[in-house]
């Protein structure tokens, strides 16, 4: 399928961006992220590998429209919770963590 992302045209098929993703390890999502096998990518991360551009040469939002209209999944990490909503007994759990296990 055709797509541009940067101004450039790239022709991409789903199994080749499979394959191009098989090898590469996953970096920490704090974002959007593409599903790919069953693994979690973060969406510059992927648009890197199949580009082989910049990360900063391209939009997470190129590279997602693409990676949909080749049916990948597509997800954004839910919003954290902001401190104003919690309760400030809420906010004192949450600074202490949980009790280790006995």
């Amino acid at each position: 399928m055709r797509c541009v992302i940067a101004r450039f045209p790239f022709d991409l098929i789903k199994s080749e961006v499979q394959e191009a993703m098989s090898g590469i390890k996953p970096e920490p999502v704090t974002g959007d992220f593409v599903i790919i096998g069953r693994r979690h990518y973060p969406i510059k991360q992927v648009g890197a590998v199949i580009t082989r551009q910049d990360r900063r040469d391209f939009t997470a939002d190129e590279v997602s429209r693409a990676l949909i209209r080749l049916g990948f999944t597509c997800r954004s990490l839910p919003a954290a919770v902001p401190d104003a909503a919690r309760t400030p007994l809420e906010a004192a759990s949450a600074l202490l963590g949980s009790p280790e296990p006995v």
